[in-house]
């Protein structure tokens, strides 16, 4: 692997590439830690260092951010408002005969809903931007701190949650050039960072513990374990053997060839785990809102709901695992429209009947495939928070399943591109 780095960079092309990208990345750091105008920067700081548990309902929007929400930066928004516009405009395509149209006229019709998803990237980036500025001034993101934001004025709101959209839509560029000119998938690679960038504050949680040694042992071979079982499931397929007749196009015979439909094990990637996890902060907010005069119901909900290492809580997270695997495997790959595809292009899976029966047993497989994954999913999710929870940690640290299945993926597909380059000049790339 080392080699095929050096080969990489004596590429006069592709060292321009990685420079590139990696000076897009550096920028992205350097807004994480730019205050946003009419934030008290250094009460922030001190809040941060006295609060251990600050914005655990905000957990996963932070990770995503690098650190920068609660920070109230110019990026703390991050990319996942973009990431919310791309996940809507899939969903508007099963919903929107539109959008289902736009999805089939190329390259077009692709820029078009790449416009639908700036302006509604732009959208949430300020509806998301607002509620965030509402919560840190109401207390929200420090409960037992003085205000973050001494001035509530309504100028200085609208000047941060404007400076908070812009700083979303420069992301977006970044991760748009980086796509374009840079090496691998610009939004990907900004989550990557965003991640990754949570891992000393992870290492130094553990090291700062009673038995510092041993748990950061435990903790580091358990990753090891859990990434090792993430990189082989993330690489395995189901393959569909497929099979095109011989027609006839002018004077020229095509077809009699025979190619395969790759199915991942796991086609949701990342989104289950994200949504469920999202989805579970709204009993911690709806706690935090009642305050210390809460009703019945709601003490309810904080003891057996909102806390992590409640069972409910843990079946409740492995349940929508598997629902939101499911719900996002099936709006991402249609049987029908696969198996109409293969029929108009004289293509037909060994032992079935084109049309119907195909897009039948192509979602037959898909099923059993999806049942596996999400099994997968779940499991990768559990084990990290009960491995924390028995050694007596926090199980807020940022080592969980979805930082794990992220910088995997991530790497996994960037190796793959840097690789794929690097053979096409004749190098030997990074996997031998």
């Amino acid at each position: 692997m080392l080699s095929g780095f050096l080969s990489a960079f004596r590429t006069p092309d592709l060292r321009k590439k990685l420079l590139f990208t990696l000076g897009m990345i550096g920028i992205y750091r350097l807004g994480v830690s730019i205050p946003t105008p009419g934030v008290d920067y250094g009460e922030i700081q001190a809040c941060l260092n006295s609060t251990a548990d600050s914005g655990s309902a905000l957990q996963v929007l932070n990770l995503f951010s690098g650190g920068a929400l609660l920070q109230l930066s110019i990026f703390a928004l991050g990319i996942m408002p973009y990431i919310t516009a791309s996940i809507m405009v899939q969903l508007l395509r099963v919903l929107i005969p539109r959008f289902e149209a736009l999805s089939q006229e190329g390259a077009e019709g692709q820029a078009k809903l790449t416009q639908y998803t700036r302006y509604m990237t732009v959208g949430f980036a300020a509806l998301q931007s607002a509620s965030y500025v509402t919560m840190a001034r109401n207390g929200m993101f420090f409960p037992n701190c003085p205000p973050v934001i001494p001035n509530s004025s309504w100028h200085i709101i609208a000047m941060m949650v404007l400076t908070m959209t812009a700083g979303t839509v420069f992301i977006m560029w970044l991760g748009e050039r980086i796509t374009e000119r840079g090496v691998g998938n610009g939004m990907s690679l900004l989550i990557f960072t965003s991640v990754a960038a949570s891992f000393p504050n992870a290492v130094t949680q553990i090291w700062n513990s009673s038995d510092r040694v041993r748990n950061l042992l435990i903790v580091a071979l358990v990753l090891l374990a859990v990434i090792a079982a993430v990189v082989f499931v993330e690489q395995s397929q189901r393959r569909i053997p497929v099979q095109y007749a011989k027609r006839m196009v002018g004077r020229r015979m095509l077809g009699g060839s025979s190619t395969y439909i790759p199915l991942k094990i796991n086609m949701a990637g990342v989104i289950p785990i994200i949504f469920a996890a999202s989805l579970l902060q709204l009993p911690f907010v709806i706690v935090q809102f009642a305050g210390n005069d809460a009703a019945d119901w709601v003490i309810w909900m904080q003891t057996y709901i909102a806390d992590p290492s409640a069972p409910l809580h843990i079946a409740i997270y492995l349940l929508l695992i598997i629902f939101f695997a499911y719900f996002y495997t099936a709006i991402t790959f249609n049987p029908t429209e696969v198996a109409d595809n293969m029929k108009k292009y004289g293509g037909f899976v060994p032992g079935i009947r084109p049309g119907k029966p195909t897009a039948d047993y192509l979602d037959y497989v898909l099923s059993r495939i999806t049942a596996a994954g999400s099994t997968y999913l779940a499991i990768v999710a559990l084990i990290p928070s009960v491995t924390l929870a028995t050694l007596g940690l926090n199980t807020q640290i940022p080592l969980g399943a979805t930082t794990i299945l992220i910088l995997v993926g991530v790497g996994l597909d960037t190796v793959k591109r840097i690789q794929s380059q690097l053979e096409q000049r004749r190098y030997e790339g990074f996997l031998r």
